[in-house]
């Protein structure tokens, strides 16, 4: 494994480093808490300009074609920057399953679409009650003719209004994998949106689906394989988010350390009692060793190597440690790293949902555990 990163890898750093700086501020962040958009426009035309949204999309439909070594460094800076955008379910998890099953037609149509920022995709996986394997499916797509109809309830979808189309995940069938994709017109008759609330403010939305027309060219794949194609989608997914964390957790521990050297406490800087200094020390040794992971985890993927491992390792212990050291740097902080006007409660409230979103703890566990014994995961 090779992790120097070239002179071009570090450039997209500070590119994308600048680019978040200059349009998704914390104060942006902070404008865009529960907002029913939920991301500024000029950081979606920044991003589309530099290609960014075309990130890992083949440049044969107008994508970027980056490997995914680097896309986990542009990762790692959003995630430092809390950068509110859809990115990871339109230009990520919708481009990756109509890449690995979508037709000709739907390839053509719809990734120069993702990858020039024109059409902005969202996902629809989760439901109400219902875990995160495929069982957890149950919006149902009856077959009526030459078209499906679906009916159901989807839970946090992010950035629904925003979205000009959405991949639902269907069951068809009484099999557990029985699963379809679905491309869906969220302005079609029988979608409803209703926004939900979540601990980190994002923008996600409760979909109901009453009855809703869907022509069988939108389905994404054969029969009964939608389930496959979102389950080795989310491994790549996986890897990603786990950079989003490290990259939370880098910065949030660099503000809570300065925070330490700064403020004084009978005499002298908080940093210099040894109980606070150890906690810091621990957060930088478990950040340092988490972004090896996950950087592990991009490599071997960027190879061609198995993930089926590492992937949910990486997101397991990079959202750990983000969770870990946001709440170590709350109370570092003190009374005042609850508060709204302090930076670091925006990142411990972040961590808090990337841990239970997108496979959570249990799930994951589970996954590296089927990994381990070679069996197939329950939960």
């Amino acid at each position: 494994m090779d992790l120097d990163f070239t002179e071009e890898q570090q450039m997209l750093r500070e590119m994308v480093r600048g680019v978040c700086g200059s349009y998704a501020s914390l104060d942006v962040v902070r404008e865009m808490e529960d907002d029913p958009v939920g991301y500024p426009a000029d950081l979606w035309d920044q991003l589309t300009e530099l290609g960014l949204t075309g990130l890992m999309i083949p440049t044969s439909y107008g994508g970027s074609g980056m490997s995914m070594l680097d896309a986990a460094i542009v990762y790692e800076e959003l995630g430092r920057a809390l950068a509110p955008s859809p990115h990871f379910v339109s230009s990520v998890m919708a481009a990756r399953v109509l890449e690995i099953a979508g037709d000709d037609d739907q390839r053509s149509r719809w990734l120069p679409e993702i990858a020039g920022g024109r059409t902005v995709f969202t996902t629809a996986w989760l439901e109400p009650g219902s875990g995160f394997s495929a069982l957890g499916v149950q919006l149902q797509a009856a077959p009526d003719g030459d078209d499906f109809i679906l009916s159901g309830t989807k839970f946090h979808v992010p950035f629904a209004k925003a979205a000009d189309r959405i991949v639902v995940l269907a069951r068809t069938g009484s099999e557990a994998d029985a699963v379809d994709l679905f491309i869906v017109d969220p302005a079609s008759p029988g979608v409803s949106l209703e926004q939900q609330k979540t601990i980190s403010s994002d923008t996600q939305y409760r979909v109901d689906l009453r009855e809703v027309r869907v022509s069988a060219t939108d389905r994404i794949g054969s029969a009964s394989t939608g389930w496959s194609t979102w389950n080795t989608a989310m491994y790549d997914g996986a890897i990603l988010l786990a950079a989003y964390a490290m990259g939370g957790a880098r910065y949030s521990h660099e503000i809570t350390t300065q925070y330490a050297k700064d403020r004084e406490q009978f005499d002298k800087p908080l940093g210099a009692f040894q109980a606070l200094a150890h906690y810091l020390a621990d957060g930088i040794t478990e950040i340092d060793g988490g972004t090896t992971l996950v950087y592990e985890a991009a490599w071997a993927r960027s190879e061609g190597k198995p993930v089926e491992r590492l992937a949910p390792m990486a997101k397991l212990f990079a959202c750990q440690v983000f969770r870990d050291v946001t709440a170590t740097g709350q109370q570092i902080f003190g009374g005042i790293g609850f508060t709204v006007e302090y930076d670091i409660q925006l990142y411990f409230r972040r961590a808090k949902q990337l841990q239970i979103s997108w496979w959570d703890t249990r799930h994951l566990e589970e996954l590296v555990a089927a990994s381990v014994l070679d069996a197939v995961p329950t939960a």
